[in-house]
């Protein structure tokens, strides 16, 4: 069991999102992730385009609320059913409780590769798919493609690989830079990275496109992109 900073202990290669990491988890992750707020906003901005009266959200991994609960803030005049989903049930309890003064948010503790989705206008993964195992990652891009209504929006936020191993080497430079530079010690960087191990596997732009492109998405394009993290909308 090793520290990876914010009172959580993880182990090699087994990473959880479990009630060890739900304290302090958005701590964390903003000390993690660049920028990882102001993609919530980003997001959140950009559901104007896609959300009116009796649209459906959903929130793919909604982790403890944060973001679907902007969206729905953002368009509180607006008639608008929100779902979130997380696989994890300490999540998804302590989403519960994040969002339970907002009727229009129900958040569901389920499998998003056997829940059965409504036709959508919107679609939310924040570093979500990244989690997915590649052999599921597929089915999973073509039931989100196969729920939203023609004209809905497809925000993924992933971390990426390098297309290249120059590139890759540089990027891990840097995005290690940024972690020293947020306040977690060189142990506790090491120890998140071996947690990963097998449950972190990101795709590069190119492989997520390609994805994206089996699933029937043919309108893609990158909104935000820093180092090895990467927000893309694609439109139905």
């Amino acid at each position: 069991m090793s520290q990876v900073g914010d009172n959580i202990i993880s182990q090699n290669a087994n990473w959880k999102f479990d009630e060890n990491v739900v304290p302090g988890f958005d701590n964390h992750v903003s000390r993690s992730v660049p920028f990882y707020y102001e993609g919530h906003q980003l997001i959140s901005k950009c559901s104007d385009f896609f959300l009116s009266d009796n649209s459906i959200c959903y929130e793919i991994g909604c982790s403890t609320g944060s973001l679907i609960k902007l969206v729905s803030e953002r368009n509180a005049q607006k008639n608008i059913e929100y779902i979130g989903i997380d696989i994890e049930e300490s999540m998804a309890k302590y989403a519960k409780k994040k969002c339970e003064s907002i009727p229009s948010i129900e958040i569901v503790c389920a499998d998003a590769l056997e829940y059965d989705f409504k036709k959508s206008d919107m679609i939310i993964a924040y570093y979500t798919m990244q989690f997915v195992k590649p052999k599921n990652r597929q089915i999973l891009y073509d039931r989100i493609y196969e729920s939203l209504n023609w004209g809905g929006g497809f925000f993924l936020f992933e971390k990426t690989r390098a297309p290249d191993a120059r590139f890759q080497d540089m990027m891990t430079s840097l995005y290690t830079e940024f972690k020293l530079d947020n306040n977690f010690n060189s142990d506790e960087i090491i120890n998140k990275t071996q947690s990963l191990k097998g449950v972190l596997e990101p795709f590069s732009s190119k492989g997520n496109q390609e994805l994206l492109n089996r699933a029937g998405f043919k309108d893609i394009s990158s909104i935000f992109k820093y180092v090895c993290f990467e927000g893309v909308l694609a439109i139905k």
